[in-house]
C-alpha cells in the first residue's frame, strides 16, 4: 500500500471504517481519518488488516484534518455533503 490509498479497516475495533494511508514502512502503515486520528498522531495498522480500495488521494504538504474527513465522507457516511447543524432542525 502507498501514501495517499484510501483503506478500510477489516479487523480491530475500527472495523469497517475507511482511513488514508498517510505513511508506510517497516511492515506496518501509518493511517488517519482526519477525526479521531488527526495527520499528526496516526493508527499504526498492519495491512493484512485493511483492504485497499481503488480509490486515493494525492497526500501533499497543504493536505490537512479537514480535506481527509471531506475526501472520506461519502465513504464512512454514505451522503454526499456532510450535514450542517441548520440541515438537521
Amino acid at each position: 500500500m502507498e501514501v495517499g490509498s484510501i483503506v478500510r479497516s477489516m479487523a480491530g475495533h475500527d472495523q469497517g471504517s475507511f482511513y488514508v494511508v498517510v505513511k508506510a514502512a517497516d511492515g506496518f502503515v501509518w493511517i488517519a481519518d482526519g477525526r479521531r486520528r488527526s495527520i499528526l498522531r496516526p493508527k499504526r495498522k498492519n495491512p493484512r488488516h485493511l483492504a485497499k480500495t481503488a480509490q486515493s488521494v494525492p497526500l501533499t504538504a497543504e493536505w490537512t484534518d479537514k480535506k481527509i474527513r471531506h475526501s472520506l465522507w461519502t465513504l464512512n457516511f454514505g451522503t454526499s455533503q456532510p450535514v450542517t447543524e441548520e440541515e438537521e432542525t
